[in-house]
């Protein structure tokens, strides 16, 4: 005949119930980025970094995914760069002074550089079509 009752040998003495999951862990933006580029390490592998951390591999994972979007996001507004002015090379000399330029009223513009591409705009150009040629001009790269 078959017994199914257990017996076992082993008696507990301390027996300890969990009736909550624990906060959740909050994690700052800086120790997020900071987390991030340690995955960035050329060798790094994310699973340990993770590890080291606390964290699961899809918890990193995730972040780096948010990372590369923020940046995507940030790459697609308009950005300033410093303007260039160049001065004619028979001006520049310890003796000689830089020309007074006379404004002209059918001269005046911008150059903008978009990786080798120049493009010219005159006064009174729009604003809003000068930044749809660039941000075209950089879909295409």
């Amino acid at each position: 005949m078959l017994d199914h009752t257990l017996k076992s040998d082993v008696t507990t003495s301390r027996l300890e119930v969990m009736t909550e999951t624990g906060r959740r862990r909050w994690f700052s933006k800086d120790d997020k980025a900071r987390i991030v580029e340690e995955t960035l390490v050329p060798g790094a592998v994310v699973s340990d970094v993770a590890r080291r951390h606390g964290l699961t591999p899809q918890q990193v994972f995730t972040w780096r995914r948010q990372a590369r979007r923020l940046r995507a996001t940030k790459a697609d507004e308009l950005q300033f760069v410093p303007a260039v002015v160049d001065t004619p090379a028979a001006a520049v000399g310890p003796e000689r002074k830089a020309p007074r330029c006379k404004a002209k009223p059918d001269l005046g513009g911008i150059e903008i550089e978009v990786d080798g591409t120049i493009i010219r705009a005159g006064r009174g150009a729009d604003a809003a079509m000068i930044a749809a040629i660039v941000h075209a001009l950089k879909a295409l790269r």
